[in-house]
This record gives C-alpha cells, structure tokens and sequence, in this order.
C-alpha cells in the first residue's frame, strides 16, 4: 500500500482539482468552454512538469542503490561482479581483478569478459542464471591458468520503463583451487597412510617406542598402545594429575616445566617452530619399579599463542642409565651424603629458571646452613661430622614430600628448590619443619651440641639473569645473619643494593686515594668577643675527576668497615699541619688547625706516634693543632680513653670534645677528661632562640665548662640573633655558616688575608 500512496495522492489531487473547475463552470455558464481549457492546459502542464521529476528522481534513486551496491561489492572478500542483463553495465571488485590478473576497465568489456567466463556461465534465461545456485567452473586468468571457482547471483535491483524491465545482477564467487589441492593432498596422504600403517605399528613395537601427545587446552595425554604397555594402563587417555603421580618425586618439576612450556609459548621463526627438545624422568612402570624413560618432543604454538601442543616419542633408557651411574655419582652425586652435589643442583636450577621465565611458574630457591658446624668437626672429630652432615642431608630429602629438589652445595650447605604455590608462608614453613626435625634427630648423638640450622632464601622471581644469581641471592640472606640461631631471612633488594653501592664506593674509594681525589676543605672557628679568626677545622671531601664532590656521609662510613678510614685519617692529619704550616711561613697569623678522629684511629691505632710523625715531617708546633674527639668515643672505653688523650694533652696539642650533649654521658665526666675546649652540638644552637630551655642547658654547660677552665665553642650558627645569645652566655668561640661555610684551600686563603686586614688596627 506505502508503494502506491504517492501515486493515490497525486490522482486524488487531480481528481479535486477537476471537481473545483467543473463546479465553477456550472456557476458561470457564460465561461464553461473557457474555464475548462484553461483547466485542461494547466493540468496537461502540471503532469508534463511531474513526469519529469519522477522520471528524475527514479534515475537518481537507482544511482545511489547501484552506489551502495558497488561499496557493498569492494568489501566482500569473494571474487564479485556487478552487472544488468544485456551486459550493457559491468562493475567487478578488486579480488576478482587480483585472481585473474585482468582491471576493471578490461572487465567492463563484454568481450573480454566472455573470454573470462566459460560459455556456459552464460546461461539462456535470466530465471536460469539465478537458479543455477553454487555453479562450479573455472575461470580464464589472464596468462591462461585456470581457477576452480563456484558462483552465485542474485537479482539486487529492478527498474521498469515503458518498453521493458532492466535487472542490475550481483555474482559473487569463491576461488575453490586451494581447497582442491588440500584434497588432492589428503587423498595422497590418506593412500600412504594406509600402507605404511602396519609397517608404523610394528617398527614402534620392536624399537619399544611410545608416544605421549597432549593438545593445547586438554587436561589430559594421549597414550600410544607401546606406552601404555610400558607404564602398565589400560586407558588410552591419561590425565594431567594422574601422570604426574607417576613421577619420581624428585622428577616432578620436571613435568611441570613440561606443562609450564605449553603456556606462554610464541615460536618466532621457523626454526624455532622445528626444534626437537630432550629430557629425562623415571616414571613408575608395569613392574611397579621406577625406569629412566627419555622424552624427544616438539611443541608447537597454537593459534592463539597462548598455548601450545606437546608431544613426542618416549623411550626407555633404564639399562642406558644403569651404565651410566657410576658417571652420574661421579658428577653430580655427593660422597658424603649421596645426594646430589651444587653440579647438579646449578644444572637443574638453569633449566627451572628458564622454563620459569616463559611459563610464568615461580619457585623458592632455600639455602640451610648447620649453626655453628666446625664445632662438631673439632671436638667430635671429621667422621662425627660427616656422620652428621648424612643425617642432615636426610632431613632435606624428606622435606621434599610435595615435590622439588635438594642438594648439598657446599661443606655445611645445602639448598632447595621448591615450586612456588602463590603461599607466602611456604618455604618459612618448611624451613622450620626441618629445623625441628634436625633437632629431634640430633637429640641423642649431638645433643650436648644443641644442632640448630639458619637458613636464607628468596623467590627466583626476585631478580637475576640467571640461576646462579638466584642462588647468590639466596646465599647473600643467609650471610646476613648477625650469628642467632634457627634463623631465617628472606632477600632483600634493598639491603643488597645498599651493600653491592658500599663495595662499588670502597672500590672506587681505594682509586680516589691512589688518584689524589681526596682534598680537605676548612671551615672557619671565630672568636665571639672579638671576631678575629682563632682557628679552622679540617674536613674532608672526595672531589672527583668529573669535577663532583662526594659526600662525606657516603664515603666515610665505607672507609670506617673497610679500614681505608686509616689511610684517610693519616692523609687528613698529615695535610691539615702541612697546610697550616704553610700559611704560618706565609706570614699569615697563626691559627689552629681541627682534626677528626674516628674510633679506629682512637682504638686500634697508636694515635700519639701518628701524630709526633705529622708534627716531625711538617714542622707544625703542637700548639696549632687541635684533636676533636666525638663524646660517644671517648666514653666507649673511658679508662683507655684517658689514657689516650692524656698521651696527645703532653705533646702540646689542644684537645676538643665534639657533638657534647648529643650522647649518653653525664657532665661529670668533664672532670676526668683531660679537653681543652668543649664543642656544643649545633641541635642544641638551632633553637636557642625560640626555645628557653635550649638556652638553660647551653647557659648551664658553659658555667660548668668556665669552673673546669675549659673554652667552649658552639658549632652550626646561622644567624646573628643565636650569636648574641651565645655570646651573652658567656661563649668563647663560635663556628658555623654565619661566619663561613667549608671552603677549599684557595677560598680559605683569601679568607685568611680578609680576616688579617680586618685586625689590623685602622691608624697603623
């Protein structure tokens, strides 16, 4: 009905138009020839001027549909043409002109195109074109070949004239070459299969070869006839828990690399794709013992690359083995507990770590150590501890009921490789199961010995780019023990990073010595009363060759635990009194110079002769050097502390306590010191002036400090306001960034002259 409702519209119109001129004809008789012409000529005009643009409008109408029809056409991924019944309209897509070489423009010639399609293509009738449904024949390419295709049409679009009816016909074809060679190739294949079936199933039979298969996405194997005679099933299937539990123990990880294989696995070349990896298991066979089988297989991605098949010939190599483990305990077995040795254990742990990395399957790397072991070899004698070391290597073995693998690595070493199951508590767990079992073993042979095991350990995913850097990091927690017993401690990135930078600083640290890299950089000390320059303290600092400067708080404390601080110490001292010596003879006013000792120097070295040596080879007066001594450090051992520093007190040097107040001492020890001047620390001065009680103490230390003759000196003054504070107190000395940051040598020179002119009176 919505087909012809334009139509009805437009009759109905025409229709009122006639009844309105016919009803004023009758009205007006006088004109009825006249007003009906006149309807007639606009009417005859009116239809003229409609026909025109309909016949306009169904022209356009079929241009667009023919359009949409051709876009439609491009995008079929099909051999597709586009044509209207007499051929006087061809349209072909671009699979049609790449299969058989010719363009479209050759295409929309009607006698190329019949040299394209076969006669038959073309049939008698429109009727039997469309009929003739999925039409096989070949089509003629342009060099000749011809291509197997099958063809549809359907009529797309219909336009009516006066004379006839014009039909617009879409032909879609499919190129079938492909599929006909693929069947011609599985009929070969399927004769030859055939005849070698027999000749197949008796060579695998007489070379005892199984075959294990397993498709991506199965949660179970393929088991060959040979196979399952091997292994004594009955089942042609196998499922992934029910072959497992046929492992050796000690074989399982071993089928969970396999499976780990099948995930994550993306061939990238051919080569990969045909590459034929080997293993070797035990599996627990027909007569209820565990062979040696040896597993070639193959694995190959599938589509998704998410997953891949496995599968592969299984032979039994249990008598090869046989021959071979006397070789095998030579190199991997160890004697004294016969488990496997660190051999073995790098081998297995390489190939975990690599399977590791593409399966995403984790595992625990533990490494136990026998607390306190060269004990039981020196007073229980070596065969007592290899006894023990036997016993231990048991314990281990037992540990492994879940699966995994333990080996002894070295001495009282041993270490495990345990397959991670997403529980943190895991190895933790099985670490103390272990230790609580080593110490019920040992209770009647070593119980005078209390046994105890630490142990270190760390997830292989923690870092590394190997197994032995794994294991190194698992080794590296157990060296950070600090000595308690049953311990355990997990890696830590951190502390190792922190100590792998101090050993690359102490390395780099020795060069820096050797380089002359080490400089020293004085500040200034300045007397409160007067403002004159009383003194400088030496501090050291690591100028690289690059120009930058290390801080001492980095390299100090590396210096201190690798007993380089020693030779820092000496280099600090000896060119503290060069240094001054030389601005003395340069007639610059006399000023004391402030070392630093660390407790190294004040305990393990003979502190007096290090410095009689300094003040010989410079020619410095010991009243111009200064020692500072922290409070902590002369408090450690105070008896040999008063010794020490009395030894230094009777050269003539000066002796300073540094950073007071900032330790646990009590000012009573002021009296037996032996200091000529007291340093208070600068948490003290930063709040002198905000904070009362800050002022109390500093006025208080000072007033006793005075009633021993002792100077005092404030360090870390920043600003004019704890100056007069100080000074009021009664303060002698002051040294901070008020007065002067450290400064290289050259800078404290001219500081020097500065402060030389400043003291020199204005009328001189």
């Amino acid at each position: 009905m919505r087909k012809y409702s334009k139509i009805i519209v437009i009759i109905a119109s025409y229709a009122a138009f006639a009844l309105t001129a016919l009803n004023i004809a009758l009205r007006i008789p006088a004109y009825t020839n006249v007003i009906m012409g006149c309807f007639a000529a606009a009417a005859a005009a009116s239809a003229a001027i409609l026909a025109f643009f309909i016949i306009n409008f169904e022209r356009e109408r079929a241009r667009k549909e023919r359009e949409n029809i051709s876009r439609i056409m491009q995008s079929i991924n099909a051999m597709a043409i586009l044509w209207d019944a007499d051929f006087r309209f061809v349209e072909v897509n671009s699979c049609l002109t790449n299969t058989i070489g010719y363009t479209s423009q050759d295409l929309s010639d009607i006698k190329t195109l019949k040299k394209v399609l076969p006669s038959d293509a073309f049939a008698p009738s429109l009727q039997a074109v469309v009929n003739n449904r999925d039409e096989e024949f070949y089509v003629t390419a342009k060099g000749g070949a011809k291509v197997c295709t099958i063809w549809n049409t359907s009529i797309v679009s219909v336009s009516s004239s006066r004379k006839r009816s014009r039909y617009l016909m879409l032909s879609i074809g499919l190129d079938l070459s492909e599929s006909i060679r693929m069947k011609e190739d599985l009929i070969k294949y399927s004769k030859e299969l055939a005849e070698s079936e027999t000749r197949y199933s008796l060579s695998m039979e007489l070379s005892e070869i199984g075959l294990l298969l397993k498709a991506s996405g199965s949660s179970s194997y393929y088991v060959s006839q040979q196979l399952r005679n091997m292994l004594g099933i009955n089942s042609e299937y196998i499922s992934d828990g029910v072959l497992r539990a046929r492992f050796h123990p000690s074989d399982v990880m071993t089928f969970d690399a396999l499976g780990g294989a099948m995930i994550n696995c993306a061939v990238q070349d051919e080569e990969s794709a045909r590459a034929v990896h080997c293993t070797e298991f035990r599996l627990l066979s027909a007569d209820n013992t565990y062979h040696w089988y040896q597993f070639r297989y193959k694995i190959n991605p599938a589509e998704t690359k998410l997953l891949a098949d496995i599968g592969g010939a299984i032979l039994d190599i249990t008598q090869n083995k046989e021959k071979d483990s006397l070789i095998e305990k030579m190199a991997y077995i160890d004697d004294v507990t016969q488990i496997y040795n660190r051999n073995k254990f790098m081998q297995i742990g390489q190939e975990t770590f690599e399977c590791s990395r593409d399966s995403g399957i984790t595992y625990w790397v533990i490494v136990l150590d026998i607390d306190n072991f060269h004990i039981i070899n020196d007073t229980c004698g070596y065969t007592n501890g290899n006894k023990l070391l036997n016993e231990f290597g048991k314990v281990v073995q037992d540990s492994l009921t879940s699966g995994g693998f333990g080996a002894r690595i070295g001495g009282d070493n041993f270490a495990l490789l345990i397959r991670d199951s997403g529980d943190e508590s895991l190895p933790v767990n099985i670490i103390r199961t272990i230790q609580d079992k080593f110490k019920t073993m040992c209770a009647d042979n070593f119980s005078s010995q209390g046994m105890t095991c630490s142990a270190g350990y760390c997830k292989m995913s923690d870092g590394g780019g190997d197994f032995a850097k794994v294991l190194d990091h698992a080794e590296f927690s157990l060296s950070m023990s600090d000595g308690t017993k049953n311990d355990i401690i997990r890696y830590d990135n951190a502390v190792h990073d922190k100590i792998i930078k101090s050993a690359a600083i102490e390395n780099e640290l020795v060069k820096a010595i050797e380089n002359n890299e080490l400089v020293l950089y004085y500040q200034p000390k300045i007397h409160l009363g007067n403002g004159t320059l009383i003194g400088m303290e030496a501090l050291i600092r690591w100028v690289r060759s690059d120009g930058t400067v290390v801080p001492p708080s980095e390299f100090i404390p590396v210096a201190e635990s690798s007993l380089l601080i020693t030779k820092i110490s000496d280099f600090v001292l000896y060119e503290a009194c060069r240094q001054n010596k030389t601005w003395q003879d340069m007639g610059l006013p006399p000023i004391t110079v402030s070392i630093n000792l660390t407790a190294v120097d004040f305990y393990q070295t003979d502190v007096k002769e290090s410095i009689i040596k300094a003040l010989d080879a410079t020619g410095l007066d010991p009243q111009w050097l200064d020692v500072e001594l922290t409070e902590s450090l002369a408090l450690k051992d105070i008896d040999h502390a008063i010794q020490q520093m009395q030894e230094i007190r009777d050269l003539g040097v000066k002796l300073s306590m540094d950073d007071f107040g900032t330790g646990y001492s009590s000012l009573s020890y002021i009296q037996v010191l032996p200091i000529t001047l007291l340093k208070l620390d600068r948490s003290f001065i930063m709040y002198l002036e905000e904070d009362e009680i800050s002022r109390e103490i500093v006025s208080a230390v000072i007033r006793i400090a005075k009633s021993k003759k002792i100077e005092t000196i404030a360090e870390g003054i920043e600003t004019i306001g704890q100056a007069d504070i100080l000074k009021e107190a009664g303060c002698d000395h002051a040294q901070g960034y008020f007065y002067g940051k450290p400064m290289p040598k050259d800078k404290f020179e001219e500081f020097m002259q500065m402060k030389a002119r400043e003291s020199v009176p204005a009328n001189s």
